[in-house]
């Protein structure tokens, strides 16, 4: 009996717990289902809005870039281009007619002496300045970011203040100084000039970037043996470098494409090509031959240093802006 009772008992239980699997298959066909994973899937509308929005701006960064390279495109064909060709058609019709295009003014502006001559001008002027400020903007930049000294705050202020100087008032009292030493009307007046001016705000850029720097790599250095010059070179410059790639690249392009100073401190043996330039076009008016060609190598240097540095500069203007 017990025993009958037993199996009865254990069939009855193994008959009553049977459907659970079924039951509970049921239970998930019938909508319990388990949690998705991954990134829910965007409305068809706001993906649709997204891809307008992108392509909204994409057209208009591309009609600012259109905007922009128009004229230097219209420029390089117009030097390409003889003057009678210029002179009967806009420079647009060489795109279907190329063969209006030869390199005849470019070889008529290398063998005009005064031309190449105030092209090697402009490259004495703009690379000694260059570099003359970049080197002293960043050894002053460091000496007030992280050097201790009397008046350093002063000092500092007193550059600040003659950011707001317009080159305008220096000119006269300036030129009268060079031509008291002998160098007014020579490559180096425009030069130191140019330096005077250009190191108020190279300093002040350079010292609020080197400020940033975190003092625990400056103390760090100095525990291990390095002095103030060695911390320079090898520590300060090397973070500094996008700072001062983008300082040497506005002041290179602010002195090449110069002629206000040039026109002043500047005779005709020293001026720069814009001053050249401006010549040719109040002694022969339409000389398009000479000044199209000679415009567009002026164009063409600061184009190729920008690119050049390209890379160095996004991350100089972008310096600071995240953390």
């Amino acid at each position: 009996m017990t025993h009958g009772t037993v199996d009865g008992t254990v069939e009855k239980g193994a008959a009553a717990q049977a459907p659970a699997p079924a039951a509970a298959a049921a239970a998930a066909g019938a909508g319990h289902h388990p949690p998705r994973t991954g990134r829910a899937r965007r409305p068809a509308g706001a993906r649709i809005g997204t891809w307008l929005g992108r392509g909204a701006v994409q057209a208009f960064l591309v009609v600012v870039a259109l905007v922009w390279i128009t004229p230097a495109l219209g420029l390089f064909l117009s030097s390409l281009r003889s003057e009678e060709a210029n002179s009967a058609s806009g420079w647009w019709t060489a795109l279907t007619e190329p063969g209006q295009l030869s390199a005849d003014n470019y070889t008529a502006l290398l063998a005009d002496s005064g031309i190449t001559q105030a092209f090697w001008n402009t490259v004495l002027i703009s690379v000694p300045t260059t570099v003359a400020v970049v080197v002293v903007a960043a050894l002053a930049g460091y000496a007030f970011a992280w050097l201790e000294f009397p008046g350093r705050d002063w000092i500092f202020l007193v550059v600040v203040g003659l950011l707001v100087v317009p080159v305008q008032v220096g000119l006269l009292p300036v030129a009268e100084m060079l031509g008291a030493v002998g160098l007014f009307g020579t490559i180096p007046g425009v030069v130191l000039f140019h330096v005077a001016y250009g190191l108020p705000f190279a300093i002040f850029l350079l010292r609020n970037y080197f400020a940033e720097i975190p003092r625990e790599m400056l103390e760090a250095a100095r525990m291990d043996g390095g002095g103030e010059w060695r911390i320079f070179t090898r520590l300060v410059l090397p973070v500094g470098r996008p700072a001062i790639a983008s300082l040497a690249i506005f002041q290179f392009l602010w002195v090449w494409n110069d002629m206000l100073v040039a026109l002043i401190f500047a005779d005709s043996d020293s001026q720069p090509l814009t001053v050249a330039l401006q010549s040719e076009m109040r002694q022969f008016g339409s000389n398009i031959e000479i000044l199209a060609p000679g415009a567009f190598l002026s164009l063409a240097v600061p184009l190729v240093v920008f690119f050049a540095f390209q890379k160095h500069f996004v991350q100089g203007v972008m310096a600071g802006s995240v953390k």
